[in-house]
């Protein structure tokens, strides 16, 4: 494992999955504080279950390692290849621990693997641009195709497969930086980012991303967990609860490309407005789901500025696990695993059909390319800021 850049090399060429892909301000009385007495859970850490040793190598010359987060009950272990969540422990209503992030055990798999998304950051575009192009004051730009005709999370190497610099703050927190140098991947601009992680204090798992251009560019960064509240591969998703804080969804073509349209969500099988269980509806008689094989879709948040406010929710009833998820951005896609095709994960377990959900803050898919949807470019003596919480509780 000394050197994985062939193993990268090797795995672009595979090609990408579909997706397919101090504390916040989001009281939330709903949310029921979890236990902190370390005598109910049960015993274990995450680094046990995920060895340092395990990523320990280097990629395309830098070196590549794990580091581990904890507040009194969440527990992570993140690793700055693609700034990728490798394990989230989470407790049950019980305070029985389990891991509900999808991913590998050890970094030659991530590099290996098709699904390239596993628990990383998605940039510089998160989704889709149609057909790779987009105009930025008046002047073309051509980027990696890699989803169809489309371009997708960034190309085919995205923010997802390089090695981010990390300098861990404290216990709960990290920070990552990466410079986009102009022209990567097609986009414009060098491109500066700075990404922090954190465990605060209120159970939430806080990413802040902040970066600035020295020329005009678009910028739609996210971040791609894969979740099973249950405990990665450990079924699928299909009796979680969800719901979206959204009136209207963004209906797409057989690309999965956005129609420019925002179309109402009441009386469709896209209504999350009330907690609807995942699979009550996912193989309903309704063309959108047909398109995207099941939920792959981006909801159009109730809201009008950029304050931090609820997005979605979703609810494990068997565990108890309650999951919220806030943002600063006008979108959600939320995917539910529809591409997943049996891989073998963490501990050996499968990752079955249908068996993760994301829930990916952002602006909206193919945005550069659609002027009634929120702006995504970034100009010099700009800056782009975005706050995504995933805050866990039980019921």
């Amino acid at each position: 494992m000394k050197n994985l850049l062939s193993l990268l090399t090797v795995a672009t060429a595979l090609g990408m999955s579909a997706c397919q892909s101090s504390g916040s301000n989001t009281n939330n009385n709903s949310v029921d504080s979890m236990s902190t007495n370390h005598d109910s859970i049960q015993t274990g850490s995450v680094e046990a279950l995920i060895p340092a040793a395990n990523f320990d190598s280097t990629v395309a010359g830098k070196a590549v390692k794990l580091y581990y987060l904890k507040n009194a009950s969440l527990q992570m272990a993140v690793t700055n290849y693609g700034a990728k969540v490798v394990s989230l422990l989470v407790p049950d209503k019980s305070g029985r621990l389990e891991d509900v992030e999808l991913g590998y055990d050890q970094l030659s798999k991530y590099i290996s693997t098709n699904d390239r998304y596993y628990g990383g950051v998605v940039g510089r575009y998160g989704n889709r641009i149609a057909r790779g192009k987009f105009k930025v004051d008046g002047k073309e730009y051509t980027l990696a195709v890699n989803n169809g005709e489309n371009h997708l999370h960034g190309g085919k190497v995205g923010f997802n497969d390089v090695v981010w610099d990390a300098k861990q703050l404290n216990d709960h927190a990290i920070e990552f930086h990466y410079l986009s140098k102009d022209g990567e991947e097609g986009y414009p601009g060098n491109l500066d980012v700075t990404m922090t992680y954190e465990l605060t204090d209120s159970n939430e798992f806080k990413i802040s991303y902040k970066a600035t251009t020295d020329k005009a560019t678009v910028v739609n960064l996210t971040h791609h967990s894969f979740f099973n509240l249950k405990g990665a591969g450990n079924g699928d998703i299909n009796d979680h609860v969800l719901s979206i804080n959204a009136d209207r969804f963004t209906p797409v073509d057989g690309g999965l490309i956005p129609t420019g349209k925002l179309e109402p969500v009441k009386g469709t099988p896209m209504d999350f407005t009330t907690p609807t269980p995942i699979g009550e509806r996912v193989n309903a008689d309704f063309e959108q789901l047909k398109l995207g094989k099941g939920y792959d879709h981006n909801w159009v948040l109730n809201k009008k500025g950029n304050e931090l406010s609820l997005a979605a929710t979703v609810l494990e009833p068997q565990s108890g696990r309650y999951m919220e998820v806030w943002t600063t951005e006008p979108g959600v896609q939320f995917y539910g695993g529809n591409f997943m095709q049996g891989d073998t994960g963490k501990q050996g377990k499968t990752y079955v059909y249908r068996g993760a959900l994301c829930l990916e803050t952002q602006h909206f898919p193919n945005s550069p390319n659609q002027a009634s949807f929120p702006s995504v470019v970034l100009k010099p003596g700009a800056a782009y800021e975005h706050t995504c919480v995933y805050k866990f509780g039980t019921k």
